[in-house]
């Protein structure tokens, strides 16, 4: 089968090789454009970006530059609106992450675990004008444990999305696509601000937090802190990893240590 694979980010490639390794001819990849990286703020290209250059497959960061005919475009967290330009030239499927018509939109992975949802799943869908809202052709459950990060979770539903595309591709017209049915809601872009602890969470909540967003902000002892890893412990939250501005990252007892038997005030 002849392909366009679109996508950006890291989870994404191991599927995109699981898909050249099936034999399939990749045509074309598309991805976002390099984006500032550090605090030189080096240009970076994605990491499917890379792969596609390790791999000798042309690469394209502008959409506008679609003019292919293959016999289906393939779609995961690519991050660009498609037109008609694509959606027009050939069949174009999307692996979605959540239990459609739940968690439409940018961020199911980090939403699903904020709402401290325990279970997710794995959706392969039409991609159409409407965002997400396209049917649905195969669609796998999949937990979530109480200390699963984004991280973990993007790895299980790559995994996941390799099994369903395997199959799929294998025999499209043995799985038909069914309409969506129930009413959706939607993720947003997670911002810097979201990431600022509220003291008046229980400690779940600000778990959850965390373990979605990569970190939560706050003030120890009066420095400014990212916590990078907690756990529940019964209603109380322990701090495992942190990491204070402009430090390295290290782990909780380290940093008390550092404080030479200072009281610890956290919000403070």
């Amino acid at each position: 089968m002849k392909l366009v694979l679109m996508g950006t980010n890291a989870f994404v490639v191991p599927i995109f090789q699981a898909i050249k390794n099936s034999g399939h001819e990749i045509l074309a990849v598309f991805t976002r454009a390099p984006k500032p990286v550090g605090r030189k703020k080096i240009l970076t290209p994605s990491p499917v970006h890379i792969w596609a250059n390790e791999n000798n497959l042309p690469v394209h960061t502008n959409i506008n530059e679609y003019n292919y005919t293959p016999d289906m475009n393939i779609v995961i967290s690519y991050g660009v609106i498609l037109r008609d330009n694509v959606l027009g030239a050939a069949p174009t499927i999307n692996i979605h992450p959540s239990f459609l018509p739940k968690y439409r939109g940018p961020s199911p992975i980090r939403t699903a675990i904020y709402n401290g949802d325990t279970k997710s799943a794995v959706c392969l869908m039409d991609v159409t004008a409407e965002l997400d809202a396209g049917g649905i052709h195969m669609c796998r459950e999949f937990d979530i444990d109480e200390n699963d990060t984004n991280e973990i979770i993007e790895n299980r539903v790559s995994d996941i999305a390799i099994q369903i595309l395997t199959d799929y591709l294998k025999n499209p017209s043995a799985y038909p696509a069914i309409p969506q049915n129930g009413t959706p809601t939607f993720t947003h872009k997670w911002t810097g601000t979201d990431e600022i602890i509220d003291w008046s969470r229980n400690a779940r909540e600000i778990h959850n937090q965390i373990r979605a967003l990569g970190c939560g902000r706050t003030k120890i002892n009066g420095i400014d802190v990212k916590v990078l890893q907690t756990r529940l412990n019964g209603d109380n939250l322990d701090f495992l990893r942190i990491q204070p501005a402009g430090k390295k990252p290290m782990d909780w007892q380290s940093f008390v240590n550092g404080q030479h038997g200072l009281e610890i005030k956290i919000g403070q």
